[in-house]
Protein backbone atom coordinates (compact mmCIF):
# COMPACT_ATOMS: atom_id res chain seq x y z
CA UNK A 1 0.00 0.00 0.00
CA UNK A 2 1.64 3.90 -0.82
CA UNK A 3 0.73 6.82 0.67
CA UNK A 4 -1.77 8.21 -1.41
CA UNK A 5 -3.59 4.74 -0.75
CA UNK A 6 -3.67 5.13 2.78
CA UNK A 7 -4.55 8.78 2.29
CA UNK A 8 -7.66 8.09 0.25
CA UNK A 9 -8.57 5.32 3.08
CA UNK A 10 -7.80 7.68 6.15
CA UNK A 11 -9.90 10.52 4.83
CA UNK A 12 -13.02 7.83 4.20
CA UNK A 13 -13.06 7.57 7.86
CA UNK A 14 -13.59 4.20 9.47
CA UNK A 15 -16.05 1.40 8.32
CA UNK A 16 -16.73 -2.37 8.27
CA UNK A 17 -13.37 -2.74 6.47
CA UNK A 18 -10.93 -0.09 8.46
CA UNK A 19 -10.25 0.92 11.71
CA UNK A 20 -7.96 3.37 12.79
CA UNK A 21 -5.93 2.83 16.67
CA UNK A 22 -3.88 5.74 17.88
CA UNK A 23 -1.84 3.56 19.51
CA UNK A 24 -2.23 -0.45 20.28
CA UNK A 25 -1.52 -2.12 23.38
CA UNK A 26 -3.92 -4.30 24.76
CA UNK A 27 -3.52 -7.95 23.14
CA UNK A 28 -6.60 -9.12 24.27
CA UNK A 29 -8.40 -5.70 23.18
CA UNK A 30 -6.48 -6.13 20.16
CA UNK A 31 -7.46 -9.70 19.25
CA UNK A 32 -10.72 -9.12 19.80
CA UNK A 33 -10.88 -6.70 16.81
CA UNK A 34 -8.91 -9.30 15.05
CA UNK A 35 -11.92 -11.46 15.51
CA UNK A 36 -14.25 -9.18 14.55
CA UNK A 37 -12.64 -9.05 11.55
CA UNK A 38 -11.93 -12.42 10.80
CA UNK A 39 -15.18 -13.52 11.22
CA UNK A 40 -17.24 -11.01 8.59
CA UNK A 41 -15.36 -9.74 5.56
CA UNK A 42 -11.43 -9.37 6.91
CA UNK A 43 -10.55 -5.54 7.08
CA UNK A 44 -7.29 -3.25 8.04
CA UNK A 45 -6.26 -1.88 11.71
CA UNK A 46 -4.38 0.84 10.96
CA UNK A 47 -2.15 1.93 13.47
CA UNK A 48 -1.07 5.43 13.82
CA UNK A 49 -4.25 7.33 13.20
CA UNK A 50 -6.60 9.05 15.59
CA UNK A 51 -10.09 7.21 15.27
CA UNK A 52 -12.17 10.36 16.32
CA UNK A 53 -10.76 13.15 14.20
CA UNK A 54 -8.63 11.14 11.36
CA UNK A 55 -5.31 12.93 12.58
CA UNK A 56 -2.47 10.87 11.79
CA UNK A 57 0.05 10.09 14.77
CA UNK A 58 3.08 8.30 13.45
CA UNK A 59 4.99 5.60 15.28
CA UNK A 60 7.98 6.07 16.67
CA UNK A 61 11.01 3.21 14.98
CA UNK A 62 10.82 1.61 19.16
CA UNK A 63 6.99 1.64 18.32
CA UNK A 64 7.02 0.28 15.34
CA UNK A 65 9.14 -2.96 16.46
CA UNK A 66 6.70 -3.15 19.58
CA UNK A 67 3.03 -2.84 17.50
CA UNK A 68 4.14 -5.36 15.08
CA UNK A 69 5.30 -7.46 17.70
CA UNK A 70 2.20 -7.29 19.89
CA UNK A 71 -0.14 -7.28 16.71
CA UNK A 72 1.65 -10.97 15.70
CA UNK A 73 1.11 -12.63 18.93
CA UNK A 74 -2.42 -11.25 19.50
CA UNK A 75 -2.89 -12.86 16.21
CA UNK A 76 -1.54 -16.18 17.78
CA UNK A 77 -1.55 -15.88 21.01
CA UNK A 78 -5.31 -14.00 21.44
CA UNK A 79 -7.12 -15.13 19.21
CA UNK A 80 -8.62 -19.46 18.88
CA UNK A 81 -8.44 -20.14 15.89
CA UNK A 82 -5.16 -18.50 15.51
CA UNK A 83 -5.31 -16.60 12.34
CA UNK A 84 -2.92 -14.71 9.63
CA UNK A 85 -2.22 -11.21 9.68
CA UNK A 86 0.27 -9.37 7.00
CA UNK A 87 1.35 -5.93 8.50
CA UNK A 88 3.36 -3.18 6.42
CA UNK A 89 4.60 0.16 7.66
CA UNK A 90 3.62 3.07 5.38
CA UNK A 91 5.48 6.36 5.37
CA UNK A 92 2.43 9.40 4.88
CA UNK A 93 3.33 13.09 5.67
CA UNK A 94 6.90 11.99 7.06
CA UNK A 95 4.93 9.66 9.89
CA UNK A 96 4.76 5.87 10.03
CA UNK A 97 2.10 4.34 10.51
CA UNK A 98 1.33 0.40 10.71
CA UNK A 99 -1.08 -0.93 7.98
CA UNK A 100 -2.65 -4.77 9.18
CA UNK A 101 -4.52 -7.01 6.83
CA UNK A 102 -6.57 -9.01 8.27
CA UNK A 103 -8.23 -12.01 6.11
CA UNK A 104 -11.73 -13.38 6.30
CA UNK A 105 -11.17 -16.55 8.65
CA UNK A 106 -11.23 -19.57 7.39
CA UNK A 107 -11.86 -21.54 10.60
CA UNK A 108 -14.90 -19.37 11.98
CA UNK A 109 -16.29 -18.45 14.56
CA UNK A 110 -13.05 -17.54 15.81
CA UNK A 111 -13.28 -16.39 19.66
CA UNK A 112 -11.16 -14.18 21.56
CA UNK A 113 -9.20 -15.36 24.76
CA UNK A 114 -12.16 -14.64 26.46
CA UNK A 115 -14.22 -17.20 24.24
CA UNK A 116 -16.61 -14.38 23.31
CA UNK A 117 -17.44 -14.50 19.07
CA UNK A 118 -17.11 -10.92 17.82
CA UNK A 119 -18.19 -9.60 14.26
CA UNK A 120 -18.29 -6.16 12.61
CA UNK A 121 -21.19 -4.12 12.74
CA UNK A 122 -20.64 -0.89 10.90
CA UNK A 123 -17.15 0.44 12.07
CA UNK A 124 -17.83 -1.48 15.79
CA UNK A 125 -18.03 -4.98 16.63
CA UNK A 126 -21.04 -6.85 18.60
CA UNK A 127 -21.15 -9.94 20.48
CA UNK A 128 -22.52 -12.93 18.94
CA UNK A 129 -25.12 -15.28 21.16
CA UNK A 130 -28.10 -16.30 18.61
CA UNK A 131 -27.13 -20.15 18.50
CA UNK A 132 -28.47 -19.97 14.57
CA UNK A 133 -25.74 -17.43 13.64
CA UNK A 134 -23.11 -18.58 15.17
CA UNK A 135 -24.26 -21.93 12.88
CA UNK A 136 -24.10 -19.80 10.24
CA UNK A 137 -20.22 -18.71 10.63
CA UNK A 138 -19.50 -23.12 11.05
CA UNK A 139 -21.14 -23.11 8.07
CA UNK A 140 -19.31 -20.63 6.15
CA UNK A 141 -16.06 -22.31 6.93
CA UNK A 142 -17.37 -25.71 5.72
CA UNK A 143 -17.33 -26.75 9.59
CA UNK A 144 -21.14 -27.52 9.31
CA UNK A 145 -23.99 -27.96 6.74
CA UNK A 146 -27.68 -27.14 7.51
CA UNK A 147 -29.20 -30.16 6.12
CA UNK A 148 -27.06 -32.38 7.80
CA UNK A 149 -28.42 -30.86 10.97
CA UNK A 150 -30.71 -33.10 13.11
CA UNK A 151 -34.84 -32.26 12.78
CA UNK A 152 -35.58 -32.58 16.79
CA UNK A 153 -38.96 -34.87 17.31
CA UNK A 154 -38.92 -36.56 13.48
CA UNK A 155 -38.79 -39.92 12.83
CA UNK A 156 -38.58 -42.25 9.77
CA UNK A 157 -42.27 -42.69 9.93
CA UNK A 158 -42.26 -39.23 8.75
CA UNK A 159 -40.77 -40.55 5.64
CA UNK A 160 -42.95 -40.72 2.47
CA UNK A 161 -42.47 -44.27 1.53
CA UNK A 162 -43.24 -44.12 -2.05
CA UNK A 163 -41.54 -41.25 -3.00
CA UNK A 164 -38.59 -42.59 -1.55
CA UNK A 165 -39.17 -46.12 -3.03
CA UNK A 166 -39.61 -44.46 -6.58
CA UNK A 167 -36.00 -42.21 -5.49
CA UNK A 168 -33.95 -45.92 -4.76
CA UNK A 169 -34.99 -47.67 -7.76
CA UNK A 170 -33.89 -44.34 -9.55
CA UNK A 171 -30.82 -43.75 -7.89
CA UNK A 172 -29.78 -47.51 -7.93
CA UNK A 173 -31.97 -49.05 -10.76
CA UNK A 174 -32.63 -51.63 -7.94
CA UNK A 175 -35.48 -51.60 -5.85
CA UNK A 176 -35.48 -51.63 -2.02
CA UNK A 177 -36.40 -55.29 -1.95
CA UNK A 178 -33.86 -55.94 -4.38
CA UNK A 179 -31.47 -53.88 -2.10
CA UNK A 180 -32.19 -56.35 0.72
CA UNK A 181 -31.78 -53.78 3.43
CA UNK A 182 -34.42 -52.09 5.55
CA UNK A 183 -35.48 -48.87 4.99
CA UNK A 184 -33.97 -47.02 8.03
CA UNK A 185 -31.07 -48.69 7.12
CA UNK A 186 -30.73 -46.68 3.60
CA UNK A 187 -31.57 -43.61 5.28
CA UNK A 188 -29.18 -43.91 7.50
CA UNK A 189 -26.57 -44.52 4.84
CA UNK A 190 -27.41 -41.79 3.10
CA UNK A 191 -27.07 -39.43 6.25
CA UNK A 192 -30.85 -38.85 5.73
CA UNK A 193 -31.32 -40.19 9.68
CA UNK A 194 -29.36 -39.85 12.73
CA UNK A 195 -29.67 -41.17 15.83
CA UNK A 196 -33.47 -41.78 15.24
CA UNK A 197 -34.40 -38.15 13.71
CA UNK A 198 -34.22 -37.38 10.12
CA UNK A 199 -31.64 -35.02 9.13
CA UNK A 200 -33.40 -31.35 7.66
CA UNK A 201 -31.94 -32.89 4.30
CA UNK A 202 -33.89 -36.11 4.76
CA UNK A 203 -37.30 -33.95 6.18
CA UNK A 204 -36.59 -31.44 2.79
CA UNK A 205 -36.34 -34.72 0.07
CA UNK A 206 -39.22 -37.09 1.37
CA UNK A 207 -41.08 -35.58 4.27
CA UNK A 208 -44.54 -36.03 4.15
CA UNK A 209 -44.83 -32.63 5.05
CA UNK A 210 -41.29 -30.83 6.04
CA UNK A 211 -43.23 -27.35 6.84
CA UNK A 212 -44.81 -29.33 10.22
CA UNK A 213 -41.40 -28.83 11.54
CA UNK A 214 -40.08 -26.19 9.62
CA UNK A 215 -43.02 -23.94 8.48
CA UNK A 216 -41.13 -21.25 6.94
CA UNK A 217 -38.99 -23.39 4.27
CA UNK A 218 -42.08 -22.52 1.69
CA UNK A 219 -41.75 -20.67 -1.65
CA UNK A 220 -44.36 -17.58 -1.37
CA UNK A 221 -45.42 -16.71 -4.81
CA UNK A 222 -47.26 -13.23 -6.23
CA UNK A 223 -48.06 -12.40 -9.33
CA UNK A 224 -47.87 -8.22 -9.24
CA UNK A 225 -49.53 -5.41 -11.52
CA UNK A 226 -46.97 -3.01 -12.59
CA UNK A 227 -43.42 -2.83 -11.37
CA UNK A 228 -42.78 -2.87 -7.69
CA UNK A 229 -43.57 -5.04 -4.95
CA UNK A 230 -45.40 -1.90 -3.17
CA UNK A 231 -48.29 -2.30 -5.76
CA UNK A 232 -51.22 -2.86 -3.73
CA UNK A 233 -53.46 -4.95 -6.83
CA UNK A 234 -52.18 -8.54 -8.03
CA UNK A 235 -52.94 -10.78 -11.03
CA UNK A 236 -52.09 -13.81 -8.44
CA UNK A 237 -51.23 -14.54 -5.26
CA UNK A 238 -51.44 -18.14 -3.70
CA UNK A 239 -50.72 -19.28 -0.01
CA UNK A 240 -46.94 -20.36 0.68
CA UNK A 241 -46.18 -23.57 -1.71
CA UNK A 242 -45.71 -26.12 0.89
CA UNK A 243 -44.44 -29.82 0.94
CA UNK A 244 -41.30 -31.83 -0.09
CA UNK A 245 -38.95 -30.22 -2.43
CA UNK A 246 -39.97 -31.86 -5.76
CA UNK A 247 -43.70 -30.82 -4.63
CA UNK A 248 -42.62 -27.06 -3.93
CA UNK A 249 -40.49 -27.40 -7.40
CA UNK A 250 -43.58 -29.27 -9.13
CA UNK A 251 -46.04 -25.85 -7.67
CA UNK A 252 -43.91 -22.83 -8.26
CA UNK A 253 -42.88 -23.50 -11.91
CA UNK A 254 -46.56 -24.09 -12.67
CA UNK A 255 -47.66 -20.67 -11.11
CA UNK A 256 -44.92 -18.75 -13.05
CA UNK A 257 -45.56 -20.20 -16.49
CA UNK A 258 -49.57 -19.74 -16.14
CA UNK A 259 -48.72 -16.25 -15.52
CA UNK A 260 -46.56 -15.58 -18.07
CA UNK A 261 -47.15 -15.04 -21.84
CA UNK A 262 -46.91 -16.66 -24.84
CA UNK A 263 -46.03 -15.77 -28.01
CA UNK A 264 -47.38 -16.95 -31.72
CA UNK A 265 -43.70 -18.19 -33.33
CA UNK A 266 -46.05 -18.92 -36.60
CA UNK A 267 -48.56 -17.43 -38.86
CA UNK A 268 -50.58 -21.01 -38.76
CA UNK A 269 -52.94 -20.02 -36.05
CA UNK A 270 -53.22 -23.89 -34.87
CA UNK A 271 -48.64 -23.67 -34.31
CA UNK A 272 -47.88 -24.28 -30.60
CA UNK A 273 -47.28 -20.90 -28.63
CA UNK A 274 -43.67 -20.48 -26.94
CA UNK A 275 -43.59 -18.98 -23.26
CA UNK A 276 -42.30 -15.69 -23.43
CA UNK A 277 -38.92 -16.75 -21.77
CA UNK A 278 -37.32 -20.28 -22.28
CA UNK A 279 -38.42 -22.38 -20.00
CA UNK A 280 -34.89 -24.11 -19.29
CA UNK A 281 -33.82 -20.86 -17.81
CA UNK A 282 -36.40 -20.59 -15.56
CA UNK A 283 -35.98 -24.50 -14.04
CA UNK A 284 -32.62 -24.11 -13.84
CA UNK A 285 -32.55 -20.34 -11.64
CA UNK A 286 -35.84 -21.98 -9.75
CA UNK A 287 -33.94 -25.75 -8.95
CA UNK A 288 -30.72 -23.20 -7.93
CA UNK A 289 -32.55 -21.70 -5.38
CA UNK A 290 -34.14 -24.57 -3.71
CA UNK A 291 -30.60 -26.53 -3.82
CA UNK A 292 -28.33 -23.90 -2.96
CA UNK A 293 -30.36 -21.67 -0.38
CA UNK A 294 -29.14 -20.96 3.28
CA UNK A 295 -31.05 -23.62 5.44
CA UNK A 296 -29.89 -21.35 8.41
CA UNK A 297 -31.91 -19.01 7.75
CA UNK A 298 -35.61 -19.09 8.95
CA UNK A 299 -37.41 -17.62 5.59
CA UNK A 300 -38.96 -18.45 2.82
CA UNK A 301 -38.28 -18.36 -0.84
CA UNK A 302 -40.18 -15.87 -2.85
CA UNK A 303 -41.10 -15.60 -6.20
CA UNK A 304 -42.47 -12.13 -7.70
CA UNK A 305 -43.71 -11.34 -11.20
CA UNK A 306 -44.15 -8.26 -12.20
CA UNK A 307 -44.78 -6.49 -15.53
CA UNK A 308 -40.84 -6.22 -17.03
CA UNK A 309 -39.39 -8.99 -15.03
CA UNK A 310 -39.41 -12.03 -12.61
CA UNK A 311 -37.84 -11.74 -9.43
CA UNK A 312 -36.72 -15.20 -7.32
CA UNK A 313 -35.34 -14.13 -4.32
CA UNK A 314 -33.33 -16.88 -1.77
CA UNK A 315 -32.62 -16.31 1.44
CA UNK A 316 -28.71 -16.43 2.13
CA UNK A 317 -25.83 -14.64 0.00
CA UNK A 318 -22.97 -16.33 -1.96
CA UNK A 319 -20.87 -18.40 0.71
CA UNK A 320 -17.20 -17.88 1.48
CA UNK A 321 -15.17 -16.05 -1.07
CA UNK A 322 -17.98 -17.13 -4.05
CA UNK A 323 -18.59 -14.30 -6.23
CA UNK A 324 -21.23 -13.56 -9.53
CA UNK A 325 -18.48 -13.88 -11.63
CA UNK A 326 -17.41 -17.06 -10.46
CA UNK A 327 -20.72 -18.84 -10.57
CA UNK A 328 -21.30 -17.21 -14.37
CA UNK A 329 -18.11 -19.21 -15.03
CA UNK A 330 -18.84 -22.35 -13.69
CA UNK A 331 -17.68 -22.79 -9.91
CA UNK A 332 -19.42 -23.86 -7.46
CA UNK A 333 -19.45 -24.32 -3.07
CA UNK A 334 -21.53 -26.81 -1.85
CA UNK A 335 -23.53 -25.07 0.67
CA UNK A 336 -26.13 -28.54 1.61
CA UNK A 337 -24.15 -31.43 0.18
CA UNK A 338 -27.06 -33.82 0.61
CA UNK A 339 -29.44 -32.05 -1.40
CA UNK A 340 -27.04 -31.56 -4.13
CA UNK A 341 -26.12 -35.60 -3.94
CA UNK A 342 -29.70 -36.51 -4.00
CA UNK A 343 -31.63 -33.90 -5.77
CA UNK A 344 -30.45 -35.09 -9.46
CA UNK A 345 -32.77 -38.10 -9.10
CA UNK A 346 -35.79 -36.21 -8.50
CA UNK A 347 -35.52 -32.50 -10.08
CA UNK A 348 -33.68 -31.65 -13.51
CA UNK A 349 -30.80 -31.04 -11.12
CA UNK A 350 -27.12 -32.12 -12.69
CA UNK A 351 -24.74 -30.52 -9.88
CA UNK A 352 -21.78 -29.94 -12.04
CA UNK A 353 -21.69 -26.08 -11.66
CA UNK A 354 -23.14 -25.52 -15.21
CA UNK A 355 -26.56 -24.32 -14.02
CA UNK A 356 -25.95 -20.64 -14.42
CA UNK A 357 -24.20 -21.15 -16.99
CA UNK A 358 -27.25 -22.84 -19.27
CA UNK A 359 -29.17 -20.70 -17.95
CA UNK A 360 -27.60 -17.63 -19.74
CA UNK A 361 -27.29 -19.77 -22.23
CA UNK A 362 -31.14 -20.24 -23.45
CA UNK A 363 -31.57 -16.91 -22.42
CA UNK A 364 -29.13 -13.69 -21.76
CA UNK A 365 -31.39 -10.86 -20.33
CA UNK A 366 -30.59 -11.99 -16.20
CA UNK A 367 -29.33 -9.82 -13.72
CA UNK A 368 -27.82 -11.97 -10.64
CA UNK A 369 -27.46 -10.01 -7.27
CA UNK A 370 -25.74 -10.99 -4.34
CA UNK A 371 -26.91 -9.26 -1.14
CA UNK A 372 -24.54 -9.03 1.48
CA UNK A 373 -25.99 -7.00 3.36
CA UNK A 374 -29.82 -8.32 3.63
CA UNK A 375 -28.44 -11.61 2.96
CA UNK A 376 -30.20 -12.85 0.17
CA UNK A 377 -29.16 -14.08 -3.81
CA UNK A 378 -31.98 -12.48 -6.33
CA UNK A 379 -32.45 -13.58 -9.85
CA UNK A 380 -33.84 -11.21 -11.86
CA UNK A 381 -35.07 -12.62 -15.62
CA UNK A 382 -36.12 -9.19 -17.74
CA UNK A 383 -39.24 -9.94 -19.97
CA UNK A 384 -39.47 -9.24 -22.91
CA UNK A 385 -41.45 -5.51 -24.09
Amino acid sequence: MDALELLDLIQMGESSKVQFKVRVNNANSIGAEMVAFSNTKGGLIIVGVDDKTGEINGLSFEELQATNELLANSASNNVNAPIYIYTETVKVEEENVVVAHIAEGTSKPHMDNNGIIWVKNGSDKRKVVAKEEIARLLQSSGNLFADETIVNGTTVNDIDEVIFRKFILRKHEKSIDELGLPISELLSNMGLVKGGNLTLGGLLLFGKNPQTYKPTFTVHCVAFKGYDVSESSYRSKKEPFEGNLKEVYEKTLAFIVQNLHETQTDPNFNSQGQLEIPIETIIELLVNALVHRDYFINSSIKVFIFDNRIELISPGRLPNTLTIENIKSGISVIRNPILYSNVPYLLPFQGVGSGIRRAYSKYSDLELINDTERELFISVIKRPE
